[in-house]
């Protein structure tokens, strides 16, 4: 099978200096192996999203030369194809619904005497699995204690991380699926558009590898293949936290788009261009930058 992969960005803002690393690596190992490269809008959490966010993206990537083999699915047309895995998963036994609010869950969690730690996740305690008890349904969750990739120790090979393991039951619990505001969640829509999309090869952010884990048992509940993955570095800020929307990141600057994608090369750890070769244009640096990823990912 040709390998496929994807940039999948939220439309919540224009693309920033780590988003930039994001795509360029994807589309990086998508032409080192020969295969397409697509763009999934990830529009699933409407309320986020910023009115013609997700056409100034598509510009931004086409500035850099960056194009998608395919038009961009758009996850908003994609309601029917959650609710057909949901119940999928509902006939099987593996979801159900859920009344908890965040403060049932803290409290829950408090009686039990576990303490929930800043950034940690609040590990769902699995209170509505036999039932709701009189509450109203909320949610929807994932039972992660019927299924041995989810209840025991998953064990996978990041192409950049090396061997990770986590047991999901234990790490993260009964996870949602849908929420209690009637959006679908990201770890069921990016599993089923993945599939549907074909991809075989996923090239994300670091930040996005504890999402891993759930998102095989997922595939594995759902009957779907699972992908390579490779995490690639994070750009930080001068706070040392992720760059990101959520924390002002300056929209990238494509004055000079070249200039872009060499800060972007040099984030992934390509290494710099040799002087006999510099690239008199896009095209060239770009062929040149996926012999280098080849050389660190593909062909070792």
């Amino acid at each position: 099978m040709r390998p496929r992969g994807r940039f999948a960005p939220s439309p919540t803002g224009p693309l920033h200096k780590g988003s930039l690393v994001a795509a360029l690596a994807s589309w990086l190992d998508a032409r080192a192996q020969g295969g397409q490269w697509l763009v999934r809008i990830e529009d699933v959490d409407t309320p986020r999203c910023v009115p013609g966010a997700a056409e100034h993206i598509l510009q931004q990537l086409a500035r850099c030369g960056l194009l998608p083999d395919e038009p961009p699915l758009w996850q908003s047309t994609r309601h029917e194809a959650y609710a057909q895995a949901l119940a999928q998963l509902v006939q099987s036994g593996l979801a159900y619904p859920c009344s908890c609010s965040r403060q049932d869950i803290a409290r829950a969690l408090a009686a039990q005497g576990l303490e929930h730690q800043r950034h940690g996740e609040r590990v769902y305690p699995g209170t509505c699995r036999q039932g709701l008890q009189g509450g109203q349904p909320r949610a929807w969750r994932l039972r992660t204690d019927l299924h041995p990739t989810l209840s025991t120790p998953l064990y996978w090979h990041d192409r950049r991380l090396g061997a990770q393991h986590q047991c999901v039951s234990t790490a993260v619990g009964d996870f949602v699926l849908k929420r209690a505001d009637g959006l679908w969640a990201y770890q069921l829509a990016v599993v089923v558009d993945d599939a549907a999309q074909g991809i075989t090869h996923i090239v994300r952010g670091e930040d996005l590898a504890d999402n891993t884990a759930r998102q095989i048992g997922l595939q594995q509940c759902l009957g779907m293949p699972t992908p390579q993955y490779l995490h690639t570095p994070l750009v930080l800020a001068a706070d040392g936290h992720k760059l990101s929307k959520q924390n002002g990141a300056a929209e990238l600057d494509l004055s000079d788009p070249l200039a872009a994608l060499h800060s972007a090369a040099a984030a992934l750890g390509l290494p710099p261009q040799p002087s006999a070769s510099t690239a008199n244009s896009l095209a060239d640096w770009l062929a040149w930058a996926v012999s280098a990823w080849a050389n660190l990912y593909v062909r070792r």
